[in-house]
């Protein structure tokens, strides 16, 4: 593991519902040396099959979310593009690993992402891209878990975020899992190289 400092680092990851950002963040985890840690959001959504709460998300009734809301409790929160579901990210959670030395990572939308940067304007921030379009819609009727009309307004959500991507500070393209993986953890290297060096002078 390599030495961390005091402070960690925020890391901010988003991209299209079915890019795939779970299971390239999962191997990630596995591959990058650093002290990564995610972070959990917060969402009023249903769990769907094999999610386990405190684990995929916390999963809150809406009036839970509404009081933890009104308390502050969240970094950020929103209905992704005014879907039936609100999703956050508690504001406790990232605070006590970043003065843990931790990386934490959060994969949230581009609404709350924007949020996130305006209060830690040196977050690393990644979006991760599908090869195409058409492959991204062939991900999510892959999964089996939702309606057309939620398809359709997945492909609606995802070219919003498209168009909002380059707000981000790296662009990673998702045409291989292996290739995406080894990207982003070159970036966090870099990063934690560069900021080391930076500390030192």
């Amino acid at each position: 593991m390599m030495d961390t400092a005091p402070c960690g680092t925020l890391v901010v990851v988003s991209g299209p519902s079915g890019v795939g950002k779970t299971t390239v963040l999962r191997r990630v985890f596995r591959k990058c040396r650093l002290p990564l840690t995610h972070s959990v959001s917060a969402t009023t959504r249903p769990p769907r099959p094999g999610e386990i709460d405190g684990i995929d998300y916390h999963f809150l009734t809406l009036e839970e979310f509404e009081r933890r809301r009104r308390e502050g409790d969240f970094l950020e929160c929103f209905r992704v593009f005014g879907g039936d579901y609100w999703y956050g990210t508690l504001r406790s959670e990232v605070t006590a690993g970043l003065q843990a030395g931790k990386w934490m990572v959060l994969n949230i939308d581009v609404q709350g992402a924007l949020a996130v940067k305006r209060q830690f304007p040196d977050a690393v921030t990644m979006f991760v891209h599908p090869s195409s379009v058409d492959e991204l819609e062939h991900r999510l009727r892959g999964r089996g878990t939702e309606s057309e009309e939620a398809i359709q307004q997945r492909l609606r959500e995802a070219a919003q975020e498209l168009n909002m991507s380059g707000c981000y500070g790296h662009q990673v393209i998702n045409d291989d899992v292996d290739r995406a993986v080894d990207e982003i953890c070159s970036i966090l290297t870099h990063t934690w190289e560069t900021r080391q060096d930076d500390r030192r002078t």
